[in-house]
């Protein structure tokens, strides 16, 4: 499952990472990329099934492997450890992960943002307010912690007026069933599977923090630089499902029952999903000033919650690239949001 981020991990990745990352710098024939079933990754389980990503990998005669892994974590993990040149991630993880771990990554496609797939539910009260002093349900240190604490900022409290509960995704549904669990704050689609039982309540979702949980595919910025051919044609093969996604319903079929549901299912995701079918609006995304912002608020979340590694001094220790500038520390970036081969797409140079 997508964006489940274990306190255990933490460590771990320092030492799968100083371990398996090799400095070496070379050019290739042959990539892997990795993917794990959420809405906005269910593109690549396309383009492999139907050999678009083949047609343009063969474009650039390269070969591009690409792996579906059931666990999202251990995917990033598989990652930040070298074993693959390519990741689907959340723009969160990726900081606290691969970035955290030493691994220098470059967000080579930015597929779409969370409007509404991320939620919280109060099966006791009607607004967000009445979550004060409740047990809230979680994933810990996931996404969904990080939505919990922008929704009790904007209406003045903070972790402190709560308990944080931690909770498998597995376990979410049926936990919010039982008689002691009146808060959860988990994603799609366990949502729209909470909000079927009676009385429940959806009180704050990620629509009301448009652009903040956002959905991309990091590549080691190493690999990317010595093998441009590898981006152009990973691009390229993205922006050509976005188009049949758009225009073929037999697509978002595939991809329903790709991802254990079916097309109205899928849908139903969808629409909560700010998906970029267009080159250039995902780079309008990253060269807005919001990204940086963003990024911000992330990097706090995550040095507040010891997500930076224990020589994090502060909030800025990882330095975060983005177009308009550069959160934190400018000698240590590990994090970079470069919008130019999504240019390329724009631009029909690919």
């Amino acid at each position: 499952m997508r964006r489940n981020l274990p306190k255990s991990l933490i460590t771990l990745l320092f030492v799968t990472a100083a371990t398996f990352v090799s400095p070496a710098t070379f050019a290739q024939d042959r990539f892997s990329l990795c993917w794990s079933i959420y809405v906005g990754w269910m593109p690549w389980e396309y383009g492999d099934a139907t050999g678009i990503i083949d047609k343009w990998a063969n474009k650039y005669g390269i070969e591009i492997d690409v792996v579906q892994i059931n666990d999202y974590v251990e995917s990033i993990n598989q990652y930040t450890a070298g074993q693959f040149d390519a990741c689907s991630m959340t723009n969160m993880d990726a900081l606290t992960i691969p970035a955290a771990g030493g691994v220098d990554s470059t967000a080579l496609i930015v597929g779409d943002f969370s409007n509404g797939n991320d939620a919280i539910i109060l099966k006791e009260g009607s607004t967000l307010g009445d979550i004060k002093g409740q047990r809230v349900n979680l994933v810990e240190l996931s996404v969904s912690h990080y939505l919990l604490a922008r929704a009790l900022e904007s209406i003045g409290l903070s972790e402190r007026d709560v308990t944080v509960v931690n909770t498998s995704d597995a376990d979410m549904v049926a936990a919010f069933s039982t008689r002691d669990v009146t808060a959860v704050t988990t994603w799609n689609p366990l949502v729209n599977e909470i909000l079927k039982v009676p009385g429940a309540t959806k009180v704050f979702d990620s629509s009301q923090i448009p652009g903040e949980i956002v959905d991309t595919l990091m590549v080691k910025t190493e690999v990317l630089e010595a093998n441009p051919d590898f981006g152009k044609a990973l691009v390229g093969a993205w922006y050509e499902i976005m188009s049949a996604m758009e225009s073929r319903p037999e697509v978002l079929a595939h991809m329903g029952e790709a991802s254990g549901t079916d097309q109205a299912g899928y849908e139903a995701q969808l629409a909560s999903t700010q998906m970029f079918y267009s080159a250039s609006d995902a780079v309008a995304f990253v060269n807005s000033d919001k990204l940086m912002t963003t990024m911000e608020y992330v990097a706090n979340f995550s040095f507040d919650h010891g997500l930076l590694g224990e020589g994090a001094a502060d909030a800025g220790f990882i330095g975060i690239e983005t177009p308009t500038g550069v959160f934190g520390n400018s000698r240590n970036i590990k994090l970079r949001f470069d919008p130019s081969y999504m240019e390329m797409a724009a631009e029909g140079s690919l």
